[in-house]
Parts: structure tokens; sequence; C-alpha cells
């Protein structure tokens, strides 16, 4: 169940880029802006969304919509995931799991018959105004970054 809803504001949460420079996400409202979260750095899906991401980069630019993807990895992490792909998708930290936690992307999952907890793959849309417009739960990778593309082309 997602921890926010259609209308919701931005939540005033902070966290930490590839580079450990300090992003307030409250403070990214005036632009749109797409947030999605992805498991863990560096494994197949999780790659191929940032390098669609990536490629969408300049066209995400023209709508002035900023693109953040937010895992558990360390900042030291993600630095290696941007420079071995060439990713321009600008990555962030959530080693706490604060902001998992307000956008209500910690789930329990189960795989192989075995239970335990991590990021959903999800994303969210917000618009200049900082209210969440669109959101994306359990996603899935092929094609994904085009549909929010379509979709902030539509704010």
């Amino acid at each position: 169940m997602s921890g926010l809803s259609i209308g919701d504001a931005i939540p005033a949460v902070k966290l930490q880029d590839a580079d450990g420079a300090t992003i307030d996400l409250a403070a990214m409202k005036g632009a749109p802006l797409v947030v999605y979260f992805y498991p863990k750095a560096d494994t197949p899906g999780c790659t191929t969304e940032a390098q669609d991401f990536t490629r969408l980069a300049p066209e995400f630019a023209h709508l002035n919509a900023q693109v953040l993807a937010v895992s558990r990895d360390a900042p030291a992490k993600l630095c290696k995931f941007r420079d071995k792909y060439g990713l321009t998708v600008r990555l962030a930290s959530d080693e706490e799991g604060a902001v998992c936690e307000a956008f209500g992307t910690w789930v329990e999952k189960q795989n192989y018959g075995r239970t335990y907890m991590g990021i959903e793959r999800s994303t969210f849309l917000f618009g200049a105004d900082g209210k969440l417009t669109k959101e994306w739960r359990k996603v899935r990778v092929k094609g994904h970054a085009d549909a929010v593309l379509e979709a902030a082309k539509a704010l």
C-alpha cells in the first residue's frame, strides 16, 4: 500500500546522491519531478531501467522535469553503478530507509518461497506544484520509462 495518495505533496525527506550531496525532496518543487525506486544497483532489471531513463534524459530535460532514482545502496556503490554504465539519471541513496517508508515502497516480498523486506519497484510523478499526479506500483521495466515520459508530457 502506498504511503502517498494522488494530490499529496512531495514528502519532506532528504537523501544523498551518488557524490554525497544532500537532496531535499521538498525543495525540488517548481518543476515536474519523477522519483523512481529500484531494488539494487548493478542488477539486470535495475540497470535496464536506469539506462532507459538515461536514454530519455534529454526529453525529460526538455520538459524541465527532473528524474531521481532511489535505492538503499550506499552512495559509493551508486557512484560505481553510474560510472560503469555512463548513467546520467541522478542516483540517490536512502540507506536508512526513511524515504522508502515515506513513499510506501519498503514492502514484504517473496522469492522462491522466502519472505523478506525490500524495495518495490515504483515510480511517482509530481507536478510543478509539488503534488503527486501519478504513481506506478510493481513496475515492469520494459517500456516503463517511455510511459513515465508520456505522462510527464501530459502535465
